[in-house]
């Protein structure tokens, strides 16, 4: 029985060390391919068109997102069309780098619990509620984390450990 075993776990080895094997690519696993810039529909490449110049080497799964949104924009109120047209121009200005960086962020904020979750977007409604001026100012202090008081808590010494500096906590209430 432990012979068989061996001798299966060998056959196996070599089948899959053998020379034809590839390893699994984004088209066996993943987002299927999709259209280049020339495959897309004149509606779609009108709505995608800040989108033009990196569509070509954009990743799948990124360019199936904006497909996606295209695709729901018809539907959209012309305030959210305007925000989507801004937004699409914004993000076609950033360099890679900046991209993944906004993509990190986000992907960290998803996984905030609901109470820090509230205390970041207190903290962007008061920045966005700011005057131009203003908020270049908290920009280059740096000094963002001033735009909520920072909560009272009972013990000093569990406040400075768990309260975040970019996201604040607000007191937590008594159950």
């Amino acid at each position: 029985m432990a012979k068989r075993r061996l001798l299966g776990g060998l056959i196996l080895c070599l089948a899959l060390s053998a020379g034809g094997s590839e390893p699994p690519t984004t088209v066996m696993i993943g987002t299927p391919p999709q259209p280049g810039w020339a495959q897309l529909s004149p509606q779609q490449r009108g709505v995608l068109s800040p989108l033009e110049k990196s569509w070509d080497s954009m990743e799948n799964v990124r360019k199936r997102k904006w497909l996606g949104i295209a695709e729901r924009y018809p539907n959209m109120k012309s305030d959210e069309q305007q925000r989507v047209q801004e937004r699409m121009r914004e993000w076609a200005r950033l360099t890679p780098e900046q991209r993944a960086k906004i993509r990190d962020s986000y992907k960290d904020f998803k996984q905030l619990p609901a109470e820090q979750k509230q205390a970041v977007r207190q903290k962007w409604e008061a920045y966005s509620n700011l005057p131009p001026e203003e908020k270049q100012r908290v920009r280059e202090s740096g000094k963002s984390a001033k735009l909520l008081p920072q909560p009272a808590s009972p013990d000093p010494a569990l406040a400075e450990e768990s309260i975040p500096q970019a996201a604040p906590l607000p007191n937590p209430t008594p159950h």
